[in-house]
Parts: structure tokens; sequence; C-alpha cells
């Protein structure tokens, strides 16, 4: 697994953080934006956002003084590409079972 494989896991790891990528898919939003919809100080959501932005599931873009939040649409690619391989591991399995079952029944 890769670094930024791992990286993605960790953000995705956490309810917030999942919940905060779910605000982003909607608008970019500010710190300041994001924390108005959570009950914890600005700081925990600085945090929170900085784990996404190093997972490369969010761009942040600095304007003026803020910090513009956005998904990275790219960013879930290292997650579906470890989950990919398993697709393939049931598919296998699962068209010998299909052979099995078949072959039996004939």
């Amino acid at each position: 697994m890769t670094d930024q494989t791992q990286h993605a896991f960790r953000a995705l790891a956490d309810p917030t953080r999942r919940e905060i990528l779910r605000l982003l898919s909607a608008d970019a939003l500010t710190i300041a934006q994001v924390s108005d919809r959570f009950d914890m100080t600005r700081a925990a959501v600085k945090k929170h956002l900085t784990v996404l932005s190093d997972g490369g599931l969010i761009t942040v873009e600095p304007r003026g003084r803020e910090r513009v939040n956005r998904i990275n649409p790219t960013g879930l690619s290292p997650v579906l590409s470890w989950f990919e391989f398993f697709d393939h591991v049931w598919d296998d399995r699962l068209a010998a079972l299909k052979s099995a079952i078949e072959k039996d029944i004939q």
C-alpha cells in the first residue's frame, strides 16, 4: 500500500472527516464555514482539514486571509484502486463457485 493510500484511509477513518467531505462535495467552504456546521473549535476543524488535505482528498486554496477548502475529485483514486484488487479476487472466486455449481447441476 502506498503512502498516499495510507493517508487517504487515515483521512476516511474518522466520521467527522467523512462528514466534512460530504459538505465539501456540495460546495467549497472556508474553515469558518465548516466550523459553523460542527460543535468543535476552529482549531479542531483545521486539524481535520489538514488530515483530509494530507490524504489528497481535498485541496486548499489561499484567498486573502481565508483558505478555501474543496473536494479533490481524484483524491479517492488510491482507495478505489485498493478496493478494485479485492473486486478481482471476489469475481474470480464467485466465477469458480458458479462453475462448480453448474457442473454439479449437470
